[in-house]
């Protein structure tokens, strides 16, 4: 689960870290009221979206000269004017796609003389298994280019999880920030909190990027990312009231509910497998064969015939899916449970492209059985390769 920039920094500072004071907006007659709470008389206007690379996105609505997601205001009457122009707009970024992403909310912020932008980042290294931060002195927008064009200027310094931050720990990451004066002495307290929260709140990744050091000397975390463990929200209520659904896909939403593991993607064959190793061989080999699964789905290795037919349903409601391929390799999971949960399922919203079921394991003859006395315009397979070549062939007519 992702949270907006905004409440991920109000996390934080329930930590001690140091970001700037901030307002979020709804509405365009909140701003002027927004901006006069803050100290000025610098301000950004920033879009919340769960997507990176706001500065240099673009409004769909507006002229491709129009500044981008994240913008600086020099006086409240501009804090007002960028505010009406980018709340309700569609801002596309690099990570958002061509479709792009509505603005609903906005942060006012209290500006920053920043002297130095950097790089700061914790994640699970899963090499080493340890949570792990992963800095450079060269933050800010460009990032993404300095990982792809100078790794080297990139560091990673794991974290022994018996003795957490330590001190060497601290002199480590801000040597490799090149840290001095009051900024080292900031890092003392901002890396151990920091890696606090990380597990605290059961985290998968916090991104701060830039962390700036500013003209003065000190630390502030001027922009921050958070990514969450679905699996481990049952145990912060707090952070699962910061969900904005609104930012999420219909299909992944409806998903959650039924505790299926599904993620939206952007090809024309929909996949209904029970594993996880299973589903990415599946994707693999429908690439192979020349198209892009429009999903990843995995109903579990237990799953009955009710959650069977909502997954089926939720991929049929996919516009973008032209066929769809069953795969189910059968152990915990009855293939003939399987089988009467896609019937049941195309029974009740229809059957209007290709479908290809290849089943094996645990009564498999009698899913085969029940598919094959159904009526419906099923088509079976052998196995994985034969189910691709099917489905493909299906949709090239």
């Amino acid at each position: 689960m992702n949270i907006h920039e905004y409440q991920a920094k109000a996390l934080l500072k329930g930590y001690g870290a140091p970001v700037a004071e901030g307002v979020a907006i709804l509405k365009a007659e909140e701003a002027e009221a927004a901006a006069k709470s803050l100290p000025g008389p610098l301000y950004v206007v920033k879009s919340q979206i769960h997507a990176g690379g706001r500065g240099k996105g673009k409004f769909k609505e507006l002229s491709p000269e129009a500044k981008g997601g994240v913008r600086l205001a020099k006086s409240i009457e501009d804090v007002v004017a960028n505010v009406k122009e980018m709340l309700g707009n569609t801002l596309v970024t690099a990570q958002t796609g061509e479709a792009g992403k509505q603005v609903n909310r906005l942060y006012i912020e209290d500006g920053a003389d920043i002297d130095r932008e950097l790089y700061c980042s914790l994640l699970v290294d899963r090499s080493v298994g340890k949570v792990a931060f992963v800095v450079s002195t060269e933050g800010g927008m460009d990032i993404e280019a300095v990982a792809h064009d100078t790794p080297e200027k990139i560091q990673t310094i794991a974290i022994d999880p018996e003795t957490g931050v330590t001190a060497a720990d601290v002199a480590k990451i801000s040597s490799a920030l090149k840290l001095e004066g009051a900024a080292a002495e900031d890092a003392k307290s901002l890396f151990p909190l920091l890696y606090k929260a990380f597990n605290e709140k059961d985290m998968s990744l916090l991104e701060i990027n830039p962390l700036i050091v500013m003209k003065n000397g000190h630390l502030r975390v001027l922009d921050a990312k958070m990514s969450f463990d679905g699996n481990a929200l049952f145990r912060h209520d707090d952070i699962r009231a910061l969900r904005d659904e609104t930012e999420e896909d219909a299909k992944e939403i409806e998903a959650s509910k039924w505790d299926l593991a599904y993620v939206a993607l952007d090809g024309n064959i929909g996949c209904m497998v029970n594993g996880a190793g299973l589903a990415m061989a599946t994707m693999d080999i429908i690439k192979l064969y020349g198209k892009e699964p429009a999903n990843f789905c995995d109903v579990g290795g237990g799953a009955g015939k009710e959650k069977v037919a909502a997954a089926f349903k939720i991929i049929t409601a996919d516009p973008k899916v032209e066929g769809i391929l069953v795969n189910i390799f059968g152990g915990i999971m009855k293939c003939d449970v399987i089988a009467e949960g896609v019937i049941a399922a195309v029974k009740e919203v229809g059957l209007k492209v290709p479908l290809v079921v290849r089943l094996e394991g645990t009564n498999v003859e009698l899913g085969k059985k029940i598919l094959n006395e159904s009526g419906l315009a099923i088509t079976a397979a052998d196995d994985l390769d034969d189910a691709a070549k099917k489905i493909v062939a299906a949709i090239n007519g």
